[in-house]
């Protein structure tokens, strides 16, 4: 599976990776295995639909499995990343059928069942999911306002940058609504719980600098450097590195760190060790007794599945 490249590029370094397939809400493009995507509503501010988020989970479910693709940065065209839902949406704005009433059961039993899917679970969380699942690095470009499901997609992310411009706000209360995109889930672990009640209670809109005293954001960077330095962090974290210890590595951390019991964490590393040590654990060690850089073959889309995937779309 290839992903969809942004035809509108000029750089010579980049190279088609199939058609453009997101051309109502998302654009691409794939450079020295970094593959950008770009939330590309800019004269809504980006304002997230339906339609974006079956975008969005197509992009990541592609890039998880593209070998082509190393790592992934998320960002938004214009001014904003994410001003949050298009509340000129008609009907019920978040795309839920409101003549449903299903129980908890029902969530755990028939999560996949498309009536289900299409009219009770929460958009964002299934972008949340995707991005969770995805084998490679994912980093956040937030490049301007980043609010409600703008700001809690990005959680998903192993790593936020930030715009000196960027403005961030969890502001469901305003709206009589509740945190969504399993930021319930992803927040506190991030900010720490204190941090995350507040943040969600008031619903107050921030700026990047309380962003990254809280640890929400790993770093912040004048507006037109930004795209730029996330782009080359993300080169920083695949270049010379397994594809697949990095893959396994991703989902070990946000996994088992969950997990729990460390005997949990012990389970998953002795076969990921055994998995990893046969072939580019191999090469990587005789590269390191003849002083020269590997030349790693495994490939992030053959890894062996080690936790438990649920079903997501």
């Amino acid at each position: 599976m290839t992903m969809p490249d942004d035809r509108r590029t000029n750089d010579p370094g980049e190279r088609p990776a199939g058609p453009a397939r997101f051309p109502r809400t998302l654009t691409t493009s794939l450079h020295d295995r970094v593959l950008t995507i770009t939330l590309d509503r800019p004269g809504q501010m980006n304002a997230f639909t339906v339609q974006m988020a079956s975008d969005l989970i197509e992009a990541f479910e592609a890039a998880s499995l593209d070998d082509a693709v190393g790592a992934v940065v998320l960002t938004g065209a214009g001014r904003a990343f994410c001003a949050g839902m298009d509340l000129a949406s008609e009907g019920n704005v978040f795309g839920l059928d409101e003549r449903l009433s299903p129980t908890m059961d029902d969530m755990r039993a028939r999560l996949d069942d498309p009536e289900i899917v299409a009219g009770v679970r929460d958009t964002g969380g299934r972008v949340s999911l995707a991005i969770f699942e995805c084998r490679k690095p994912v980093v956040a470009a937030i490049n301007g306002a980043a609010v409600g499901v703008g700001a809690t997609m990005t959680l998903a992310a192993d790593f936020r940058m930030a715009s000196e411009r960027a403005r961030i706000g969890f502001v469901f209360g305003r709206l009589g609504i509740v945190p969504e995109a399993c930021s319930s889930w992803f927040l506190p672990r991030l900010v720490g719980m204190q941090q995350a009640l507040e943040w969600c209670y008031t619903a107050d809109i921030f700026d990047a600098q309380e962003g990254l005293r809280a640890g929400l954001l790993r770093s912040v960077h004048p507006p037109e450097d930004l795209l730029q330095d996330a782009q080359a962090f993300a080169a920083r974290l695949i270049s010379g590195r397994s594809a697949v210890a990095v893959a396994l590595t991703r989902q070990m951390l946000w996994r088992n760190a969950a997990a729990p019991h460390p005997l949990e964490a012990h389970r998953v590393d002795s076969l990921a060790m055994l998995h990893t040590s046969r072939a580019d654990g191999r090469e990587g060690v005789r590269a390191f007794r003849e002083k020269r850089e590997p030349v790693f073959a495994g490939r992030a889309s053959q890894m062996p599945e080690l936790f438990d995937t649920p079903q997501r779309s």
